[in-house]
Formats: C-alpha cells, structure tokens, sequence
C-alpha cells in the first residue's frame, strides 16, 4: 500500500474524499477532517504558541518570526523517516499555512527513501481542480477525481443558475480582522459564483492588507467576518469586534471549513455564501449551520 504523509488539510481532505485516506499515515497538526485523521501520528507543530493569542498578537508574532528567517513549524524528522512516505502532500502558497520552507526540504533530503512530493499551490478554483486530479494521479483514483471535480461543478452552477437574476450584493470579505486583511485567491470566485460583488477581493492574488476606509466606501450590505484558520466559534469572537458600518449586516462563517482551504469543500462554501447572499433564492441545502449572524 501507498504511504501517505500530508503536510496540508485541503490535501488530506481531498485524499479522503477520492477514497485513498487509508493511505495516509502520518498528518500536520491542523488536519483535522474528516474525524478519522485524529488517529494519524502528527509530525509537524507550529513553532509558536498561538492557541491563546489576538489575532494582532498573531500577526505580530508571524511577523517577527518570518523577518528573523524562522520557520513557522516544526517537522518532526525522526517520526517522518519512521513512517517511510512514498508520497508527501506540502505546498508553498503561504509560509503560515503549513511547512514549506527550509526545514522541510532539509527533513525530506534526510530519508532514506525520495518520496514523491506535491507542492500543491492553487490560487484559483481551476487550480484547485488540478490539484484533486494531482491527487487522484498519485493515489491511483483519477476517476474518482474527476467525478468529484464534475460533482462539485455541478453543485456551484446550481447556486450561479439559482441566483443570477438577484442584484449582486455588495459584500467585504475579512480574511483578518486586526489587522484587516481582504479576500484574495479563490475566495473572490466563490463570492461571484454566490451572486456577491466585493471590490477589494483580488481573483488569483494574494490577500492584502486594507483600512476600514476601504471597507467602508464601497457600502457594503455584507460583511463576511473568515479569519484564516478560525472556526465558527473563533470568528463570532472576531465578528464581534469589528466596527459596525451602516446597513450592513455581519456573518462570522467556519472559514477553516469552507474558505481557507482549497478543497473537496469549495462548492460548499459557494452554497453558504449564496444563502447568507439570497436566502430568497438559494436554501442552505445542509444540516449544520456554519455560520452566525452577530447583530
């Protein structure tokens, strides 16, 4: 059998989602869906203690530790020579995402066996396409990756088909809240799709750094509150703080479910951002509720 380790939760994600998740047999820290990756041996960890932080202590903390050449995480060399992958999953779109810099060349040069490594870098929902159809290449399940990609294609033209005919929403995606960050990558394509206009997203490009001016001017109706990494409960907290602006109604969402990650989940995000969007013309077509409205 294959020997799976993956460094980055969209690639677990994906894997499990095409079949090959018995495969993986080590995981980063932060993969933690679906529920049956609890049980893989981590063999990376953040190098700071960021539980308990601001997101401005955050910042300021990554910050630092980036300009001092520092890495963001820890490999754990000898747990990953013991698990012998023949495939890692990594990616070199964001040095806080997840391993990608020189501490994780200098463990992988160190095996004994070269695995094969995905650098998996989308910036777009093409991209994130190719990368499940790099998955399914590698795990021997293109087929199954192709009938994801056609699955969640389907799903994302229902909600364009369902809300076409609304008037786009204003909206002002948060990536970050302190400081304030905008939408970048494949977020903005996800808020089209969702019948939403944001002026300050950049399709394909990096989130960027923005002022509550900018926010305001555009007179947004929505406010989505998606601090990468942070879960519901993370981003109620975070939604709560922002400043209010006028009109405009506030959603804090599960960004790491549905946002931060280009994954299996993406046509998902679509779905809740066209309800929170048009509740009029898109149901939320799903049990669980992600995301809360903080008035």
């Amino acid at each position: 059998m294959t020997r799976i380790v993956s460094f980055l939760p969209a690639a677990t994600e994906i894997a499990y989602a095409l079949g090959a998740g018995k495969e993986i047999v080590g995981r980063s820290h932060e993969c933690d869906y679906p529920a049956e990756v609890h049980r893989l041996p981590v063999v990376s960890r953040p190098a700071l203690a960021i539980e308990k932080m601001s997101q401005g202590e955050i910042d300021s903390a990554v910050s630092s530790q980036l300009a001092s050449g520092e890495s963001l995480y820890q490999v754990d060399e000898i747990l990953l020579r013991d698990l012998a992958p023949d495939i890692v999953f990594t990616q070199d779109l964001c040095q806080v995402c997840a391993p990608s810099g020189t501490e994780l060349t200098r463990a992988l040069r160190e095996l004994p066996s070269k695995p094969e490594v995905l650098w998996l870098t989308p910036r777009t929902i093409e991209e994130i396409e190719q990368n499940i159809l790099e998955i399914g290449r590698v795990t021997g399940r293109v087929l199954e990756a192709e009938s994801l990609i056609a699955d969640n294609r389907e799903r994302m033209e229902k909600v364009r088909s369902a809300v076409a005919d609304a008037p786009p929403r204003r909206v002002a995606f948060l990536e970050w809240t302190d400081p304030l960050f905008s939408a970048g990558h494949w977020v903005p394509e996800m808020i089209s799709l969702a019948g939403g206009v944001d002026p300050l997203g950049l399709p394909g490009g990096d989130s960027r750094r923005i002022t509550w001016d900018s926010v305001a001017m555009p007179n947004p109706e929505i406010v989505v509150v998606a601090p990468c990494g942070y879960g519901l409960a993370q981003s109620r907290e975070a939604a709560a703080a922002v400043r209010r602006l006028p009109g405009a109604r506030v959603f804090a969402v599960d960004a790491n479910a549905y946002f931060a990650r280009p994954g299996p989940r993406v046509a998902e995000g679509v779905e809740l951002l066209a309800h929170l969007f048009h509740p009029e013309h898109f149901e939320w077509p799903h049990s669980q509720r992600p995301w809360a409205e903080i008035s």
